[in-house]
């Protein structure tokens, strides 16, 4: 049974768990065995083994981890979200009492994690803590049980039923639909001061004048039946195995692009910024994207996103370095430009994987530049609450390990059958509101796929 706590009352009085981690793989079945027909070989085998709710998931191709039933809810809104989470979670691993036979990265105590874009959003910020971890890694499968001090696990029996497809799903416009949104870009982009063909954009250096202002959408999916997540899910990871797939709190997507990965005080990060939309084969259209990627307007966006990013991973961590030159990152439906990034953690730091990710939300890919003014016009021209879109979703461990992606790509389930889909792009002083209209509906695309719409 899952019990919500404020954050206060986990910094109070946190409660004890305790977190066993085992390797499954080379068990044989029987009692305690949690594989009814032996141990799951594919992706779909193990979504099919899966509840049909109340699960979490952080995936990529056939690696990641799964949590179902939870231990733990903590909620968090506000401005100090982010810190107030943090809090949360540190004073729970402190207290916890932790065997971890796996040692891999997710093994141990672990938690779910999203948080809303804005300190302004009426949604609640979530971490959960999951009672049964499956997680797979380099070949290797494991199985963690997280309880509250003195309750007895009962190992669950995943049984399999099959994965239901969507095929009743309509949509309709939400907050605006895409005439409206067409006009808000317009009015938007007459708003910014373009930045010269010569000029360089100095990643520590921001002043107010407006240069780049990310604008969302949003759409309605609702199913004459009920939604089958692990369906989606399934649609997703197979279109999109470079992609992060996710189900946090009924935030379902796949995204192309993680905020931050924290591995043994190493960080990683990956900036997009530019689209260019596939009509047929990204393969053959590679060389159409490089010429339109490589243009002012999309070349300057890209230059805001790594500036951004080095600026404020800069405050947090040591050694930071960004890719020269940014590559293409080709996936079904668009081609982004892409750059890498890495860094590292001084050795005194105590900061975890949410806490690099506070430092660094919200980048020039979902706010604009600079960050401070734009963020602030995005919270007064949006005329709907993104919620969960576009903040950090993801994953963290007891050690400050952990991965965050931007929620991208992706939808909030607001009920078993109706699900609110969501899509962004960068405006700048010369875009042009039906390209801009364009590149949202490819950014769509994944999520209707998935839902049975396209």
């Amino acid at each position: 049974m899952t019990t919500t706590f404020s954050t206060s009352d986990i910094c109070t009085a946190p409660p004890r768990l305790h977190v066993s981690s085992r390797f499954v793989d080379d068990v044989e079945p029987g009692p305690g065995f949690p594989f009814e027909s032996g141990l799951p070989t594919s992706v779909e085998e193990t979504l099919e083994l899966l509840p049909t709710s109340a699960f979490s998931c952080w995936v990529r191709d056939t690696s990641g981890l799964i949590g179902f039933g939870r231990t733990l809810r903590i909620r968090a809104r506000g401005r100090d979200r982010f810190t107030e989470l943090s809090k949360a979670w540190k004073a729970i691993t402190d207290a916890a009492s932790i065997e971890d036979e796996v040692d891999l990265l997710g093994s141990g105590l672990m938690c779910f994690a999203t948080v809303a874009y804005s300190g302004e959003s009426e949604v609640d910020s979530l971490i959960h803590v999951p009672e049964f971890v499956l997680g797979r890694r380099g070949g290797r499968v494991w199985m963690t049980s997280i309880i509250t001090e003195g309750a007895t696990p009962v190992p669950p029996v995943l049984k399999s039923e099959p994965l239901r497809r969507v095929t009743s799903a309509t949509s309709s416009p939400g907050d605006l639909d895409s005439s409206s949104w067409a006009h808000l870009v317009a009015k938007v982009s007459q708003m910014l001061t373009p930045v010269g063909d010569s000029a360089e954009v100095d990643p520590f250096t921001e002043d107010s004048t407006l240069r780049k202002i990310v604008l969302a959408r949003d759409e309605l999916v609702t199913s004459d039946d009920d939604i089958d997540v692990r369906s989606v899910l399934g649609e997703l990871n197979r279109s999109y195995p470079s992609c992060w797939t996710f189900d946090v709190a009924g935030l379902i997507g796949s995204t192309p692009e993680l905020l931050i990965g924290v591995e043994n005080a190493r960080v990683t990060s990956r900036v997009l910024a530019g689209t260019y939309r596939v009509e047929n084969d990204p393969t053959s259209e590679m060389p159409a994207a490089r010429k339109l990627l490589s243009a002012h307007k999309d070349s300057t966006e890209h230059a805001f996103a790594i500036a951004s990013l080095q600026r404020s991973l800069s405050s947090v961590a040591d050694d930071v370095s960004v890719d020269e030159r940014p590559h293409l990152l080709p996936l079904a439906n668009v081609i982004h430009s892409a750059s890498d990034a890495s860094a590292h953690l001084p050795e005194d730091s105590c900061l975890n994987a949410l806490d690099i990710a506070a430092a660094v939300h919200p980048t020039a890919a979902v706010g604009g530049y600079p960050q401070a003014s734009a963020v602030a016009h995005v919270d007064e021209l949006e005329p709907l609450d993104r919620g969960r879109y576009s903040g950090p979703v993801g994953w963290m461990d007891d050690r400050g390990n952990g991965q965050f992606g931007i929620a991208l790509r992706c939808g909030q389930l607001e009920d078993r059958n109706r699900i609110r889909l969501f899509a962004g792009a960068g405006i700048m002083p010369d875009s042009d509101p039906l390209a801009e209209v364009a590149e949202t509906e490819a950014k769509f695309a994944p999520m209707r796929r998935a839902l049975g719409l396209e």
